[in-house]
């Protein structure tokens, strides 16, 4: 038997799954780690305890299924993306914590760039909205607010990486990152494929500090395992990608005009759109989605969107739900939410409006608003913000989409799923494998060693669980939806 090893590193936690060759999931295990608020609107981890628990999980499922490192194939990597991480090139120690991708203290800046004229500049070189989001603004911040950073930098001492980049040098040592994650610095040329000298003079970046940008899918490898290391054997690390395009390969969508969507604690939608990297026009980011050696890479219009399934876990902490697991229950047990929005920018908003300083409401309450219709409002709020993205992509796709994979956490709620099929009037697909980002980045690694001979091999392995197509009034959908975007606006004035 062939095994791939994947490491998923997240917001929330570490994971290790090992796949065969066929794409079933052999074994797996998780670790949790901190969740860092210095200040308010500031997030940060502990990159140390991240590669520990790296580390430690995959240990965990090599020991318990009784796997020598010997026998994998190879190691892909899917990471949280965007989330910045400075360090000692010779100790390996980070000058500061990792700020995460929703830390919003490069707001002020982003704006200052904005106002400047620099927003053409930046969507056309990188197929980025300029957002705090990305990451050439948490770079400048360690930059500038850490002692003897800068200086440090620009003599050569200092590394910088996406968690990608962190767990690969020290799994290898080597400093490298691939397409789809240097696409998401706000830093990088997604045409010419490399480093924007404009972009990186401007946010005070010495390109002494930045990755080697490798293929995704990497014939050459990233780089193998140290042999004197944890592992104790040369692995090859031959598959990486943000955790977004990671899950788009897992969901073999790789035909332009083919969309993935994600629903975890964040939500974001993927259309392939194949070799062209189409500027959008209406609010979405264009992305590199992967790359194989040799060949040219494939691109992505993507829609994020910041709150998905913690707008649930926060009426848990509320005590409106009792767990989410009573979710599903209690908003099929209201015909409708009588007009009742629930709008959870609880970090502003992204696609396709763009607004970190939105803030979050709840309208159209009434004395007899239950929680049942908060609940079934919530799952609304999700399900409008997918329409978002849906009507952007196709608007700049010129695309019809009838269908749509799904995956995340959050897929598995099967009125989550009926909703979001009722309110974007598009078919939803869930596969049997729902560890998708995962698997993404196994099919990246394998396919670069061979366990693979190509995609259609990759294609023929997804496997449907079950689909959910559209059944409500569409005139009743688009008068719900034209109210939902009149709240959004409502929002966005406040305060």
């Amino acid at each position: 038997m062939t095994y791939i090893g994947s490491v998923d590193q997240g917001t929330a936690a570490t994971k290790f799954h090992v796949f065969d060759e066929t794409g079933a999931l052999m074994a797996d295990a998780a670790q949790d780690h901190e969740q860092i608020y210095p200040e308010p609107g500031w997030v940060e981890h502990d990159p140390i305890e991240i590669w520990e628990n790296t580390k430690a999980v995959i240990t965990e499922v090599l020991d318990a299924e009784g796997i020598d490192a010997a026998e994998l194939a190879a190691i892909g990597i899917t990471n949280q993306r965007e989330t910045t991480i400075v360090w000692d090139r010779e100790t390996g120690k980070p000058v500061y914590n990792a700020i995460v991708w929703q830390d919003k203290r490069p707001t002020d800046r982003i704006d200052e760039l904005v106002e400047a004229g620099w927003e053409e500049k930046i969507r056309e070189t990188t197929g980025l909205e300029p957002d705090p989001f990305f990451s050439a603004g948490e770079i400048e911040w360690i930059l500038k607010n850490v002692d003897g950073v800068q200086e440090r930098a620009e003599a050569g001492e200092l590394l910088f990486g996406n968690i990608d980049t962190w767990l690969a040098w020290n799994l290898t040592g080597e400093h490298v990152t691939d397409v789809s994650n240097a696409s998401r610095t706000m830093l990088f040329d997604i045409h010419d494929l490399e480093w924007d000298d404009d972009l990186l003079a401007e946010f005070g970046v010495p390109e002494v500090m930045l990755p080697d940008v490798r293929p995704s899918i990497d014939e050459e490898y990233h780089g193998v395992t140290d042999p004197e290391g944890f592992l104790g054997v040369e692995v090859p690390v031959a598959g990486m990608m943000g955790d977004q395009q990671a899950a788009l390969f897992g969901q073999a969508r790789f035909e332009p005009g083919q969309i993935k969507h994600t629903i975890g604690t964040s939500c974001v939608m993927q259309m392939n759109i194949g070799t062209d990297a189409t500027i959008s026009e209406h609010g979405l980011n264009t992305t590199l989605a992967y790359q194989q050696t040799g060949e040219q890479p494939r691109y992505a219009l993507e829609g994020e969107i910041f709150t998905g399934g913690q707008v649930i876990e926060w009426l848990v902490e509320l005590g409106v739900l009792e767990d989410v697991a009573q979710s599903d229950e209690l908003a099929r047990s209201v015909e409708s939410t009588g007009d009742v929005y629930v709008v959870p920018t609880f970090q502003g908003i992204a696609t396709p409006y763009w607004d970190p300083k939105a803030r979050g409401a709840i309208l159209g309450l009434e004395r007899g608003t239950s929680p049942e219709i908060l609940v079934r409002a919530a799952f609304d709020s999700i399900a409008y913000r997918a329409r978002d993205a849906v009507d952007a992509m196709k608007a700049d796709s010129g695309l019809d989409i009838d269908r749509i994979r799904i995956d995340g956490g959050m897929s598995i709620n099967n009125f989550l799923c009926e909703r979001i099929a009722d309110v974007t009037r598009t078919s939803v697909d869930r596969p049997v494998v729902r560890e998708t980002t995962a698997l993404g980045a196994a099919y990246a690694a394998g396919l670069a060693v061979g366990v693979w001979p190509d995609t259609d091999a990759i294609r023929d392995q997804w496997k449907l669980e079950r689909s959910f197509d559209p059944v409500s009034d569409a005139e009743t959908i688009d008068t719900e939806y034209e109210q939902w975007q009149k709240a959004i606006e409502l929002t966005r004035e406040w305060p």
